[in-house]
């Protein structure tokens, strides 16, 4: 295993901006501390313990963090021959693949906005209005976001 170098100040203060962007979409701190650091740091793998100094948490803090962010695609779980620890990283290809998770369920509401709708057939047109936005926006996101994610595929070199 490699010695990985703890945070300076800078980075750290960098690690706690990137939370707090995350915080604000829902994550909870230590899950946006964690893509902080994995972001800037070296090596870019990391084994938990690695990340529970780093970062100054509990090793269950880290457990948590990684039940979170694995599942999206962004973080994964690695491991090397030969060596029995295991190691998180952002994947290569990680931000597309959370984006693309999410946007998949583009459809799913959209079917839910329409069902509302339906819901609402006979209801006046100002009370449907807020229901019919949503609806119109997933649909527009249904629409476009398949060909502004291939578009950025193919920019990118067709990776994945």
């Amino acid at each position: 295993m490699t010695d990985a170098r703890l945070p300076s100040a800078a980075e750290s203060a960098y690690v706690d901006e990137v939370a707090e962007f995350f915080v604000e979409e829902g994550l909870p701190l230590i899950a946006g501390r964690v893509i902080g650091w994995l972001l800037i740091c070296e090596p870019q793998e990391q084994t938990p313990a690695q990340l529970t100094e780093a970062l100054g948490v509990s090793r269950s803090s880290i457990s948590s963090a990684m039940r979170l962010l694995t599942p999206s695609g962004l973080v994964e779980r690695t491991r090397r021959r030969g060596d029995r620890h295991e190691y998180f990283r952002i994947a290569p290809d990680g931000w597309s693949r959370m984006l693309m998770r999410r946007y998949a369920k583009t459809t799913a509401f959209r079917e839910v906005t329409e069902r509302g709708l339906d819901l609402l057939a006979d209801a006046p047109a100002a009370r449907r209005e807020r229901l019919a936005r949503v609806a119109d926006l997933y649909r527009f996101l249904e629409a476009e976001l398949p060909q502004l994610l291939e578009r950025w595929q193919a920019q990118q070199g067709g990776s994945r």
